[in-house]
């Protein structure tokens, strides 16, 4: 599968928004050159902010920006734009419910160097939580494109969670993101794996693998985590035996919440498959953090096969 970098067509994305729209303004918080907010600084310079590491005073003044009319994008690593800024996220813009977006980059394990405290596992959970947030995680570049897009169209707040490193190219390009739509990516019948971001491309080679098995695994991308359509995600595990959710967050708050607060009551076994209640920590390779936390191909077929009794 080709692979392509996530923060490099966001990068690309902002800037033709800002060709189309002159309202579309950007923010930084001194990680231009990671978050790829740098491609929209070269191009449009008397409409982006450098804040500085002060993600408070970023998230505060984007408030403002919009109040005035503007389309603000603010930018951080996912751990500081949601958690450093939280109670001007919280007090400044979704109680007035302004239209900003806030965009954390290099989320999830993603940054896998630089350890705990630049590793976002919280951050859907801290985020679903606030009224009139919308959250969303592209599973690939393409989808990170549409997903831009979309958040643009969107009023209102707007939480994307960008992966750091190349991902392979999953969307279909047939298909049109829309908020709050799960996506099918597989068919399958005898399990369905509900799985977002790096998480899609390891179910989908899990179902590969298990298909030599003689097992079917659906495979679904929710790419939207609030809003939801439940009734999307019900009627999409219709027929199968079970249910796997997969996720880069912390097991608290985020997809396994979600996925199992709708299968509630309906007597099917759900497996979840995310990080347990631990932070990250560096390592030599991204690879070795997805290993080590159990976010593989390997555990969604165990889990498939524990399902099955297999």
């Amino acid at each position: 599968m080709k692979e392509l970098n996530p923060r490099i067509v966001y990068g690309e994305t902002l800037r033709s928004l800002g060709e189309k729209d002159q309202r579309v303004v950007a923010l930084e918080a001194d990680l231009g050159g990671s978050t790829m907010s740098c491609l929209f600084e070269r191009a449009f310079p008397d409409r982006f902010f450098e804040m500085g590491i002060a993600e408070q005073n970023m998230t505060s003044f984007a408030a403002g920006l919009a109040i005035e009319g503007k389309i603000p994008f603010i930018h951080s690593f996912a751990v500081f734009a949601s958690g450093r800024a939280y109670d001007q996220i919280r007090q400044g813009i979704c109680i007035a419910n302004l239209n900003v977006k806030i965009v954390g980059s290099s989320s999830g394990l993603s940054d896998f160097g630089d350890g705990a405290t630049h590793q976002s596992i919280e951050d859907i959970a801290l985020m679903r939580a606030l009224p009139n947030m919308t959250v969303l995680e592209p599973m690939d570049a393409v989808e990170t494109a549409q997903i831009v897009e979309a958040a643009y169209q969107h009023q209102g707040p707007v939480y994307i969670r960008i992966n750091r490193n190349d991902l392979p190219a999953l969307y279909p390009d047939d298909h049109h993101f829309a908020i709050g739509e799960p996506i099918v990516i597989k068919e399958g019948t005898d399990l369905v794996v509900f799985a977002s971001g790096v998480m899609v491309s390891k179910a989908v080679t899990a179902s590969n693998q298990l298909a030599e098995m003689g097992v079917s695994l659906k495979v679904v991308n929710v790419s939207s985590l609030k809003p939801l359509n439940e009734k999307s995600v019900k009627e999409l595990a219709d027929g199968v035996k079970g249910i796997i959710t997969a996720q880069e967050h912390s097991l608290i708050g985020g997809l396994a919440s979600i996925i199992t607060t709708i299968f509630k009551g309906d007597g099917r076994p759900i497996e979840t498959i995310g990080i347990a209640d631990k932070f990250g920590q560096s390592a030599k390779s991204y690879e070795d953090l997805l290993q080590y936390y159990g976010l593989t191909e390997k555990e969604i077929i165990a889990s498939a096969q524990r399902i099955l009794g297999k």
